[in-house]
């Protein structure tokens, strides 16, 4: 097998510790610590020799439930070289689905903390298949290997070098967030993780030695291999939404940093607390967020704490394909914000270098094949899918959810079908108009959500808004869903009503939307707290008009 084949998404780590042995890879400013990407390096090195002992080892799938920590990175490094496959399960999304991502995955071995396995014991995690334990930060008395034993050893052996895994090979198990319908276990592979770290390199112009501030777990293990210092702050990563801004803003000052990833729900309530205490962060080059679209008000208010040059970047992908387009806020500000508020839908970019992205018409329904002949012509409504070596090919165990997903090319390769609807335009930006499960299709039209509530987002006393439908598919009936703004009591939704009612008038497709309920807080996904549970809010709105 020629060398150039081989693939593993830790040789870049390695690279960082060859290149720049005593800078940072990762600070936890909060605790004081620290490890450089040498001793990263030989800490995963260590690790990984000692996961071979005791039978961890290449194509292996292993439960992963470490939070944020020194070890959650030596471990997961060491799982790559060791060609294992971790598996990576978001804990926000609860005990039962936490059960249920288990059972689908069949991990052979379980590596957690003491509470992860006081969990596994009482829920029956894993049960059937588990059969190599490891307690990270614990000892015996939860069975299996502390993994201070593991490492035990006080240097790595000089002859020990990683798995030539190839490009092809399992890397990881990443399970979606399960905001529509149950998680499902995406595969990627050494090649999908080394083309995601090349896109996002190149797509932001990311150097070696820059600080990095991710508030989403997993892409903080994308900073080590891009030769970035990743500075860990301390908050509840289950929670963005809920997080203490003093300790965002004080690490990202006190250390430099230069890039910054955020959900918009943590964006808007940094840059509420920014502008209101007048903090900069003159050190930020770029700022990336995503998870669902970030309002233009968000995006405004955090920009003004950012020097001139620096911009805020709203990513499109999903968990089975990332990046796919990317769109700044320069440009969201300037021109396609002002559309977004007239219903056009939310602009997220041109595709990524190397992604082959076309519009197909909007169907739930397998497509066996892909054809060219699919691909709509600009300006017309469809499902975005997707094809290039950042895209995932399957999801483990569950070959009903990859046939109806996914649409094989001819010529090789697999299309990703987004479950989104959109549009490109004249230029071949790409506009994002909601999630195919969404729309609201009545007896005389089909309703987009992004575009619909685009118009009525714009109204000053509103949060945002969700359109939902009550009845079947076909002949549903269109509600809005409004959240006002804190402060905003029962005494001025009839008000509300009215303006909003009087703002829909004024644009063909939301004319007819008649009906509009006010709740106190929308359901939220857990991830990134700002993808709204619209199948929930339908539950509760058709109660509310019957």
């Amino acid at each position: 097998m020629p060398h150039s084949h081989i693939v593993n998404i830790s040789l870049p780590l390695t690279e960082m510790a060859r290149l720049q042995p005593d800078t940072p890879a990762i600070i936890f400013p909060q605790e004081k610590r620290s490890l450089t990407f040498h001793e990263l390096d030989e800490e995963s090195d260590r690790i990984a020799q000692g996961f071979g002992r005791i039978g961890i080892c290449r194509g292996m799938r292993v439960a992963l439930l470490v939070p944020p920590s020194p070890e959650l990175f030596s471990v997961t490094f060491a799982l790559f070289k060791a060609g294992a496959v971790p598996v990576f399960i978001d804990p926000g999304i609860g005990a039962k689905n936490m059960k249920g991502c288990l059972a689908e995955a069949e991990p052979e071995a379980f590596i957690g903390i003491p509470k992860a396995h006081l969990a596994r014991r009482l829920l029956g995690w894993g049960r059937k298949s588990v059969r190599i334990l490891v307690t990270v930060g614990g000892g015996r008395i939860w069975g299996g290997v502390p993994l201070s034993e593991i490492r035990k050893a006080k240097k790595s052996d000089p002859s020990f070098a990683p798995v030539d895994t190839l490009r092809d090979d399992t890397a990881a198990i990443l399970f979606t967030s399960g905001s529509t319908g149950p998680p499902k276990g995406a595969i990627y592979t050494h090649g999908t993780f080394a083309a995601q770290v090349n896109a996002l390199r190149e797509l932001y112009d990311i150097r070696p030695g820059e600080i990095d501030l991710p508030t989403f777990p997993l892409f903080a293990l994308f900073a080590p291999a891009l030769g970035m210092t990743a500075l860990i702050p301390e908050m509840d990563f289950t929670r963005p939404g809920s997080v203490d801004p003093s300790r965002i803003l004080g690490p990202a000052a006190e250390y430099c940093a230069t890039t910054m990833f955020g959900s918009p729900a943590l964006l808007n309530k940094i840059g509420r607390q920014g502008a209101a205490k007048g903090t900069t962060l003159p050190h930020l080059k770029r700022v990336i967020s995503a998870g669902a679209p970030v309002p233009a008000s968000v995006l405004e208010r955090f920009a003004a704490l950012l020097p001139d040059d620096a911009e805020i970047f709203t990513p499109y992908g999903a968990t089975e394909a990332l990046p796919v387009c990317s769109i700044g806020s320069n440009e969201i500000l300037a021109e396609t914000g002002r559309m977004t508020d007239k219903g056009l839908g939310v602009c997220v970019g041109m595709p990524v270098e190397g992604i082959w992205l076309a519009i197909i018409p909007v169907s739930d329904d397998p497509i066996d094949l892909w054809d060219d002949g699919l691909d709509l012509p600009p300006f017309e409504v469809g499902e975005i899918v997707v094809l290039g070596p950042q895209v995932s090919h399957a999801y483990l165990n569950r070959p009903e959810a990859t046939r109806v997903a996914k649409i094989p090319d001819p010529d090789g390769g697999v299309w990703h079908r987004m479950g989104d609807v959109g549009y490109k335009d004249k230029s071949g930006r790409v506009w994002f108009c909601g999630r195919k499960s969404h729309r609201v299709e009545t007896d005389r039209e089909t309703f987009y959500t992004i575009p619909v509530e685009g118009v009525f987002n714009t109204h000053p006393e509103v949060l945002r808004t969700a359109l939902v439908g009550i009845g079947e598919k076909g002949a549903q009936h269109p509600v809005l869903c409004v959240e006002l703004e804190a402060g905003k009591g029962k005494s001025e939704q009839e008000r509300v009503r009215q303006e909003l009612l009087e703002l829909g008038s004024g644009y063909p497709h939301t004319r007819e939307i008649r009906d509009i309920l006010f709740h106190p807080a929308f359901p939220v996904d857990i991830r990134h707290n700002a993808k709204i549970f619209r199948e929930k809010l339908a539950v509760w709105a058709s109660g509310k008009i019957r």
